[in-house]
């Protein structure tokens, strides 16, 4: 038992390594070399747990939608307002990424080459139920509580203002004249900024 205790410990230690050498260098930019240097270990011994930095990159994002994807779901088929559902995806998907902002890059890249094998991976238990959520979106429209707008539209609109910031950080940076920690503290920022702007978009 104490064994398979130091092997977890070792593999956590190898995993919190990686997650920051592929934030900082991306995943085409990562070496094996810079990941054993990070965790304080000679590469042998990495390869011992993990044989790539593909298989590290596969443990780590198998992980983290692990985490997201399920509670995405969840939180589309709650009995929550449409508002309450619009705020929390974007505080979720934001808070994620934030700390993985590697991943939107790896997984568009990965939809061109396989996107099949990547939505499975993404969501092997299956696609979210989204029936709920867009029946809510109609019913808020009918009532007159929000501007007629088509739930595949106010999907897209929610996924697209999460997830483009993240993929276009290099060009956007640069255009305005941020650092790495002011793009940060423009993300936490976002987290709030960003429904509030859909409210005023959809709200009468």
């Amino acid at each position: 038992m104490a064994k398979r205790n130091k092997d977890t410990g070792a593999e956590e230690k190898i995993l919190a390594a990686a997650r920051k050498v592929f934030i900082a260098k991306g995943m085409a930019g990562a070496r094996m070399q810079d990941i054993a240097d990070e965790a304080g270990i000679n590469k042998a011994l990495l390869h011992y747990y993990f044989k790539s930095k593909e298989q590290l990159f596969e443990t780590i994002f198998t992980e983290v939608m692990g985490n997201l994807i399920p509670r995405i779901k969840s939180l589309l088929l709650s009995d929550l307002s449409l508002y309450e559902k619009i705020e929390q995806f974007c505080d979720q998907y934001i808070s994620v990424i934030s700390q993985n902002p590697y991943l939107p890059i790896f997984i568009l890249n990965e939809l061109h080459k396989q996107p099949s094998v990547m939505i499975a991976k993404m969501f092997g238990g299956g696609l979210p139920d989204l029936h709920k959520f867009t029946a809510q979106i109609e019913k808020e429209v009918k009532s007159g509580k929000i501007k007629p707008i088509s739930p595949v539209h106010l999907i897209m609109n929610m996924m697209g203002l999460c997830i483009f910031p993240f993929l276009g950080k290099p060009l956007l940076s640069a255009i305005l004249g941020i650092d790495a920690l002011q793009f940060q503290l423009a993300m936490e920022q976002r987290k709030k900024a960003m429904p509030q702007f859909i409210f005023d978009a959809i709200r009468k």
